[in-house]
């Protein structure tokens, strides 16, 4: 059977294997793993001496290590599993050994010993440590003598923490509960004497390989989340730990010294992660005398003379700026904290002091993976000063000298890096984390906001002013200086507009607004928008988008930045017409209208707060097209004929579609009269895209006659379906709405269908307000076209007067009984 399996993983695995003869070996080999002795085979294959090769030995690791998870196998047979592969490790793993196992192999071997540990340990293997320990030789010779040993035993108790203790991998109850059993008797029985294992390794960290010493203080890493850090943290380890992170020096982040430098520091950073009261949690800060190795550390040349350089250790400043993030949340918990004592608060604000400048510099890096690692501190601290000034009105007089300086580092992070370029294709998932990054700044930003209004104001309009004024001096600001502030004016506009708006009565509505003000006039006045970078006339055109208010107040400055946008316009009129046409054509198909009754819906798709909204939406959104549509068309430099070719081909379809449907709304279809409805809305967004001016009301004028005549086709199609459904109080409100904005397109030309327009607006179905609507507008039409109506008045009059009759109120009989006047 031995020879048989050893021939089936042969096949198996062998690439010149016939395809037919391999899937037959596959077979095979699933078969022996499903067998409830198949494992007893594959043992006796893996532990056989002379050895097999290398793949048949994983292979029936594999099996073994299958049979011992998925519980299989009996406490005898566990048992015999345990006896076996210890003997063999025994056998392979002796000092001056050089024919060791692959990684792979060594991987395999160590999860099936783990996984006999959780089955065995708490009776049948209770010297499972001291077992594996043993073979690594005594103090004075673990790690030289047989370091393969040493290494065999430091991957087996990290893969004992993986398994037992890990709380990233997700358990059942009865799972927690067993290993939570298992960590109780570990800690009972050998977390002594594992302490023990790893103080005699850093003892010798300077005489053994380097890479033991990482796995050994890795392994220390995850074992302190559990297990007394008093007991495993004392002088020596710690001494042994400052060693190591404060090696000298600059090395590969590949080196076994640059790894080894920050598996130590990853140790201090997850002990100072270790679930502990705050006020132990305080205690154990001063106890390791991190504030001294912080400082030390960023002191070192790698990270202080090599700063701005090529060689400067961005792994090494990652690493100690995750164990300042974690430092830092723990002083700010403790303060933040009701049941801390006081002493231990003192402390804790100790701490935060001196921790600071590490947080800062850290914050302030020039490399943004250093920054956004200790961005969730700086978080949790500018959060516990909002809640301070929200209990007491103000800040605590000991952090009010820190705000100054956090909102200054803020700002400087918001600028693009000097090596950082814009728009190429090339650095576009880094502008993206960029801009990522921006976005979690602009949080800090409105913290700081939060806590300290008039300094957040101060900071920002001096970047602002400060920046601007540079302009008129030899010392000119670059992209990456306007860029950033006039990202700061845009996010400025947060504060300036929240009390309604920038202005109250055409003053400005608070300090922020004015000084808003005073930036958006430097701005406009520097033309920034003639700036060669895109970067910057992009933020213009967005600020002047944003801040249109501002232009309502100061019209003077209209000119200058419509100026600047009709420069773009005329510098590519030549091939706007065609964009033009393209995009009309493009979204064609986007506006065919097909009205939707609630009941047309399938019941899957309307959810139970749906109350036919989603049609509605759907529909007001595609309304937004028309007017893009018109909008698109009348710009000045598209030609007279596609503007007419534009307006006819949507007009025309929408004018025969709805008089396809004017029978059956007369009949009383609702799908077919709100269709029409939605026709003749869509009619007006077109034509208040064409043109937005308003006889008496705005100044200007309508389109060429040509474009008009195309609308009149619109405006008739539209007085038909009015006096066909006069009575739908849907197609009435589409018809006033469109008739008020086919003023704009038509001009004067709209009084010859007058008449019928009030024929059908004021008829007796329509209700007070629907009049009062019409008339308003009536009366702007009247008012705007004084001359040309007054030829046509008589017929205005006529029908007016009677339809208005209806509604006036009919004079009532005198009451004259006492009890008629009480009623």
């Amino acid at each position: 059977m031995d020879a048989q399996v050893e021939q089936a993983i042969g096949i198996a695995f062998d690439p010149r294997t016939d395809q037919q003869l391999k899937s037959q070996a596959y077979d095979f080999l699933h078969r022996l793993r499903e067998e409830p002795s198949g494992w007893q085979v594959c043992l006796t294959l893996f532990t056989r001496t002379p050895a097999p090769s290398e793949v048949v030995r994983l292979v029936c690791l594999e099996v073994v290590n299958n049979a011992v998870q998925t519980q299989r196998l009996d406490q005898q047979n566990l048992v015999y599993v345990k006896n076996n592969l210890l003997g063999y490790v025994r056998q392979w793993y002796t000092p001056g050994s050089t024919d060791l196992d692959s990684p792979g192999i060594q991987n395999k071997f160590t999860q099936t010993v783990t996984y006999l540990f959780t089955s065995l340990y708490a009776a049948e293997w209770t010297s499972f440590f001291d077992d594996f320990r043993s073979l690594a030789g005594d103090s004075s010779e673990i790690g030289t003598s047989n370091p393969a040993a040493t290494v065999m035993y430091l991957r087996i108790v990290g893969s004992v923490h993986d398994e037992i203790a890990d709380v990233m991998i997700p358990r059942t109850p009865d799972e927690q509960k067993r290993h939570n059993d298992l960590k109780d008797l570990v800690r009972a029985r050998d977390v002594s004497k594992v302490i023990v294992a790893w103080k005699e390794i850093l003892s010798r960290w300077q005489q053994i390989d380097l890479v033991i010493t990482e796995m050994c203080l890795r392994t220390i890493a995850k074992w302190v989340s559990w297990i007394d850090v008093g007991v495993m943290l004392d002088k020596f380890v710690r001494g042994a730990l400052f060693e190591l992170a404060g090696q000298q020096g600059s090395f590969d982040s590949a080196s076994k010294e640059a790894k080894a430098r920050s598996a130590a520091i990853d140790t201090f950073t997850e002990t100072v992660g270790k679930k502990m009261p705050p006020n132990d949690k305080i205690q154990l800060i001063g106890y390791l005398n991190l504030e001294s190795m912080v400082g030390q550390l960023l002191a070192t040349p790698a990270l202080s003379q090599m700063r701005n350089t090529p060689e400067y250790d961005t792994d090494l400043a990652e690493t100690v700026a995750k164990l300042v993030n974690n430092v830092m949340f723990d002083i700010v918990k403790a303060i933040d904290a009701e049941n801390v004592e006081t002493q231990m608060r003192e402390s804790a604000e100790d701490l935060l002091r001196s921790f600071m400048p590490f947080l800062l510099r850290l914050f302030s890096d020039e490399y943004d993976e250093i920054c956004s690692a200790v961005i969730p501190s700086m978080t949790d601290l500018l959060t516990l000063l909002r809640k301070n000034v929200k209990s007491r009105g103000v800040p605590p007089a000991q952090y009010d000298r820190m705000l100054r300086p956090i909102l200054n580092a803020i700002v400087a992070k918001m600028k693009f890096d000097e090596t950082a370029s814009w728009g190429d294709e090339d650095d576009a998932t880094d502008e993206a984390e960029f801009q990522d990054l921006r976005k979690r700044l602009h949080v800090l930003q409105q913290t700081v906001a939060a806590v300290d209004e008039q300094l957040y104001l101060d900071v920002l309009t001096d970047v602002v002013a400060s920046t601007f004024a540079r302009l008129d001096t030899n010392d000119k600001p670059n992209w990456r200086d306007l860029d950033l502030a006039m990202h700061e004016m845009y996010l400025f506009g947060e504060l300036a507009l929240r009390n309604g708006g920038m202005y109250a009565k055409s003053t400005p509505s608070s300090t922020a607004s004015q000084r808003l003000q005073e930036m958006m006039a430097k701005m406009v006045d520097a033309d920034l928008a003639t700036h060669p970078h895109p970067a910057v006339q992009l933020q213009y055109m967005e600020i002047c988008v944003r801040y249109v208010q501002f232009f309502e107040h100061h019209p003077a400055s209209i000119s200058k930045v419509l100026e600047s946008f009709v420069r773009f316009v005329h510098s590519d009129h030549g091939k706007l017409g065609d964009v033009a046409q393209t995009v009309v054509q493009a979204i064609s198909d986007l506006l065919a209208i097909k009205a939707e009754l609630p009941e047309d819906r399938d019941e899957d798709d309307i959810s139970s707060d749906d109350d036919g909204q989603s049609a509605n939406a759907a529909f007001n959104s595609q309304l937004f097209l028309f007017e893009a549509v018109g909008t698109v068309a009348s710009t000045s430099a598209v030609p007279l004929e596609t503007k007419v070719a534009i307006a006819k081909s949507v007009i025309d379809p929408l004018a025969d579609d709805l008089r396809n449907h004017l029978q059956a709304g007369a009949s009383g279809d609702a799908r077919a009269v709100l269709q029409i409805h939605h026709v003749i809305m869509a009619f007006g967004s077109l034509a208040y895209g064409f043109s937005d001016w308003m006889p008496g009301v705005k100044a200007g004028h309508p389109p060429p006659h040509e474009v008009s005549s195309e609308f009149m086709t619109a405006s008739e199609a539209t007085i038909t379906a009015l006096e066909a459904l006069k009575q739908s109080f849907d197609v009435r409100n589409a018809a006033r709405t469109a008739f008020s904005r086919y003023l704009g397109v038509l001009g004067s030309r709209i009084l010859s269908q007058l008449p019928r327009w009030i024929d059908g607006l004021l008829s007796s179905a329509s209700s007070n307000d629907e009049m009062a609507m019409f008339l308003r507008t009536l009366g702007q039409v009247v008012y705007g076209f004084k001359t040309e109506i007054l030829s046509i008045l008589d017929q205005l009059l006529s029908p007016y007067s009677t339809k208005s009759s209806p509604a006036s109120p009919s004079p009532q009989p005198a009451q004259t009984t006492k009890s008629n006047s009480a009623s």
